[in-house]
């Protein structure tokens, strides 16, 4: 019998391409008539647009491995790290990030001290937290909120912490758990107990020329690049069934996947599809790793991409683009200026801004219109850049459900699917709801998952 994957995302493609080239046949089941999932590429008037994910960490090596392994290496392209500048919007203005700023935790005391960006209590309070002692004894999981006012204040929390997560996650700081979202920090609380003296001290220990690659890597044609190669490379050894899966039945150590009325038989099955629905699949299965899967949230977003002609449209500021703290959010909560984050993405005739909308608490916008979102868009772009001009093009994307929210407890949750799964060694789950959610955790959870089918 053969092993079947459901979702045909890039976690399905990077779990697929192992098993074939483990010469294995899997089968995929994909609800749609493309593969790829978020990754969504096209290019209009030369400019490459990202519907969903537009880059990934250089820091989590799985997705660069993968796309050196499949021969893309030469389309690999990083940040323009030299112009990196972000802003954050304050009293309707946007006020670059001071520099020395890691996250939320300061490491440098003039850039911070000189920026409008905070209060002076605060800086008083940052500056004091550098002689916090290590806590007496185990911390519980707490909300990033929590965490981070308890170092630095509320001001920290509303004006960096909010919207630096708001970006990555789509998530809430009120409910995202610190112990799953900003690991590294709690540990530092943990050893050092000022945040601030761990990182002084992480970096000095560090080793000569790490942190000299850049932030951010894509590809030059976008990241469709690597699904679409991945898609190439399976395809004629991998049974491709478009339709919705509708439920995962066991029998004994084998499975049965029913889809469009029909049945596959499976001596294993790898769960690449959201969390929430792989947890309907798998109630006939074990009604605890349904529920634990269904309790995992997620959050809806909306991507719109708006691209001009440079000779038609006014300035933007020198760098990335900016991010809108929760207390200045109208409808945008962040937006990216693509040509100048990465080379090659838009040529010197436009410019484009990538817009993100949404997220935990605001996905009402999902259910406006077109018209009223790019309208509400163009409004306060105007506020905030000083000028508005008709697009050359644009394109909008709705992504309902689609970012997993790691809230408080998730750890735990995690090492309770593990204790079910370990019963269930030819299922497995994979995908952006357990431990990470960029593409790289997509990838190697991906890829992971098919390595443990072919053992078992």
């Amino acid at each position: 019998m053969r092993i079947v994957i459901i979702g045909g995302g890039v976690t399905g493609l990077s779990a697929a391409y192992e098993l074939v080239k483990a010469g294995r046949r899997p089968v995929l089941i994909e609800a749609h008539s493309h593969l790829g999932g978020v990754i969504q590429t096209e290019t209009v008037e030369g400019c490459v647009l990202e519907g969903g994910p537009d880059s990934f960490l250089s820091a989590k090596p799985a997705a660069n491995e993968l796309i050196r392994e499949v021969g893309l290496d030469d389309q690999l392209i990083g940040s323009n790290d030299a112009s990196r500048v972000t802003y954050l919007v304050r009293g309707g203005r946007l006020i670059p990030l001071p520099d020395g700023l890691m996250m939320m935790v300061p490491t440098r005391i003039m850039p911070v001290a000189l920026s409008p960006l905070l209060s002076w209590g605060t800086k008083i309070r940052m500056g004091l937290e550098y002689f916090r002692k290590p806590p007496a004894g185990p911390m519980p999981d707490r909300t990033v909120a929590e965490f981070i006012e308890d170092h630095y204040g509320r001001e920290t929390v509303d004006y960096l912490a909010e919207p630096l997560l708001s970006g990555v996650y789509g998530g809430s700081v009120d409910r995202l758990s610190v112990g799953s979202v900003l690991t590294r920090f709690v540990e530092l609380e943990k050893k050092y107990g000022s945040l601030t003296r761990g990182v002084l001290e992480a970096r000095k220990r560090a080793p000569k020329g790490q942190g000299s690659a850049p932030l951010f890597q894509t590809l030059k044609g976008g990241l469709a690049q690597l699904t679409g190669e991945l898609e190439r490379r399976v395809r004629p050894h991998c049974d491709v069934i478009t339709g919705t899966a509708e439920q995962v039945e066991r029998t004994g150590s084998t499975y049965r996947v029913r889809v469009g009325g029909d049945a596959v038989d499976a001596a294993g099955v790898i769960m690449a599809c959201p969390a929430w629905q792989a947890g309907v699949l798998l109630r006939p299965v074990h009604a605890g790793l349904a529920d634990l899967l269904e309790g995992i949230e997620y959050s809806s977003s909306v991507t719109l991409a708006l691209g001009y002609r440079r000779e038609q449209c006014g300035p933007v500021p020198p760098g990335f683009g900016f991010l809108v703290p929760s207390k200045e959010r109208k409808t945008l909560v962040a937006c990216t200026f693509v040509g100048a984050k990465f080379p090659y993405r838009v040529p010197d005739s436009h410019l484009v801004l990538r817009c993100f909308l949404g997220g935990a608490g605001h996905e009402a916008v999902l259910d406006r219109s077109d018209d009223e979102i790019v309208g509400a868009v163009r409004r306060e772009l105007r506020e905030l850049l000083g000028w508005d001009a008709d697009p050359a093009f644009l394109r909008i994307r709705r992504w309902r459900r689609s970012m997993a929210q790691y809230t408080v407890g998730h750890a735990a949750r995690i090492e309770s699917l593990r204790g079910i799964l370990r019963e269930l060694p030819e299922l497995q789950l994979a995908g952006n709801a357990y431990e990470g959610i960029g593409v790289p955790d997509c990838v190697r959870t991906g890829r992971q998952a098919a390595r443990a089918l072919i053992t078992e």
